[in-house]
């Protein structure tokens, strides 16, 4: 009985020591969340460029929505003058 007890003993030692994580295999891991972070701070650095990008983008469009908006205003002016004078024009 001593005998089998030992052996299982042995046995349950052997088998927790071969679960184990080897040193060489946290090494592999920890390179790969290295590798990771690195991925992940490009992205962020490539998420912030694009942010910029796109607020300078949208700057420019606000600006030239207001230079459509001033052309649109300065035609309907010159086409109200317009048809003043050719009102005026059609009365003498």
């Amino acid at each position: 009985m001593k005998k089998i007890i030992k052996l299982s003993m042995l046995a349950l030692a052997v088998s927790l020591a071969g679960g184990c994580a080897s040193t060489s295999d946290v090494e592999n891991l920890q390179s790969q969340v290295d590798g990771l972070n690195t991925s992940v701070a490009q992205a962020s650095a490539d998420a912030a460029s694009a942010q910029t990008t796109a607020a300078g983008a949208s700057a420019k469009a606000q600006a030239a929505e207001a230079a459509a908006n001033r052309a649109a205003q300065l035609s309907q002016d010159a086409n109200s003058k317009l048809s003043k004078k050719f009102r005026r024009s059609m009365m003498k």
